[in-house]
């Protein structure tokens, strides 16, 4: 017996295998997502207390409801609405759940989804394993702005939802609030739904604030607003997060969300809800990521890679087009063996993997980490 594909032209993440790589050869890993640096020690007791008490059997299916109140409030605070706790908040096991199962929710045979590229890899195969059809439109180049004209010019009768980030993995844009409004025009009186991935929403620098969707009036009614306490806390590996809508989107994404994990991780829910009790807790994040924005970036402007300072999110981009045309994954590839730094090549996030001769970091690691890292990077051009 042999299996037929469902996704056939899907292999292993360019995540894992550089990932993958930097362990082989020692190096210096920029290239994956996740902090090299350990949680809140508070967070990590709390985590241990409810362990230890007893709170390791199932939980509500939708999250305990200490933890869907705490977000609430987390959401009035942060974006200046409250979501009904009970009706329109689920905790899930990851924002790549979240994305997946509003996808599945709403998406049927057929559908067009609207994704703008550079995109994260999850979108793609969600929408196609649910029968839906994606349509990428691209960002502008440089500054990787939302072409709005674009935009509107791929939408049809089919068009049936659209994928939106912000701020942007991999390139750090963070929208305006004409961005998003330009967004609530297109979708007005039309029967198109909205997918926010918003899992960097407290990762802005320079004194941006992350507008979420949920925060306008109108595309609030249209609008599955996906995030993620894993990268908001430095705990990737927890694998939780949640979903915001509308009460009867939230009804259809539960319908999914139960059979695809039916519930989340108990005792961290009862830590991360008491945890939120203090909005320091959160409300401090981008000022801790700015200093590493910073000293990256300092760092960076000593090589000879060009680049503009990211705006959200914990990442960076750096340009090398006027040093060499070698392609972006040869380029991380010999960086990794040679320099033992590692990082992402951004063709992977584009569908026909259009090279700019651009390269992704994370700098979301350690100080010392960093350093080494750059100092390493100024010897760039002996590997091209």
């Amino acid at each position: 017996m042999s299996i037929t594909s469902k996704l056939p032209h899907i292999g292993t993440t360019i995540f894992t295998i550089m990932s993958r790589m930097a362990t082989e050869e020692g190096a210096i890993n920029l290239s994956q997502g996740f902090p090299g640096f350990g949680a809140d020690p508070v967070l990590l007791e709390l985590a241990g207390k409810y362990i230890r008490e007893g709170y390791n059997q199932y939980p509500p299916m939708a999250g305990i409801p200490g933890l869907r109140q705490r977000l609430a409030e987390k959401t009035q605070l942060t974006q200046g609405y409250f979501p009904d706790p009970e009706k329109e908040v689920t905790i899930v096991s990851g924002a790549t759940e979240a994305l997946f199962a509003a996808v599945a929710a709403v998406v049927r045979l057929g559908d067009e989804v609207i994704v703008l590229e550079p995109a994260y890899d999850s979108y793609e195969p969600a929408i196609t394993l649910n029968g839906g059809i994606p349509i990428y439109v691209s960002v502008n180049s440089g500054d990787f702005s939302v072409d709005w004209e674009k935009v509107k010019a791929a939408i049809s009768p089919k068009t049936r939802v659209i994928m939106v980030n912000s701020p942007h993995n991999p390139s750090g844009f963070v929208w305006s609030s004409e961005d998003v409004d330009h967004l609530a025009e297109l979708v007005r009186d039309r029967e198109i739904y909205v997918i926010s991935d918003e899992v960097y929403e407290h990762i802005t620098f320079d004194g941006r604030k992350h507008i979420s969707l949920g925060s306008h009036p109108e595309l609030r009614e249209k609008t599955f607003v996906c995030g993620s306490f894993g990268k908001t806390f430095h705990v990737t590996g927890w694998k939780i997060g949640y979903c915001i809508a509308p009460v009867d989107m939230t009804s259809e994404f539960r319908k999914i969300h139960q059979y695809l994990t039916f519930t989340t991780v108990t005792p961290i829910q009862y830590a991360l809800a008491e945890y939120l009790e203090d909005p320091v807790r959160y409300l401090s994040i981008p000022e801790f990521y700015q200093s590493k924005r910073d000293l990256f970036a300092k760092g960076l402007a000593e090589t000879q890679l060009k680049f503009t300072p990211s705006a959200g999110s914990f990442f960076q981009l750096a340009s090398y087009g006027h040093l060499s045309q070698i392609s972006d994954q040869e380029l991380a590839e010999k960086m990794t063996r040679k320099l033992k730094v590692a990082c992402i090549p951004i063709s992977v996030f584009y569908s026909d993997k259009r090279d700019d001769k651009i390269i992704r970091f994370c700098f979301a690691k350690a100080d010392q980490e960093l350093l080494e890292a750059l100092e390493r990077l100024k010897e760039l051009p002996r590997v091209l």
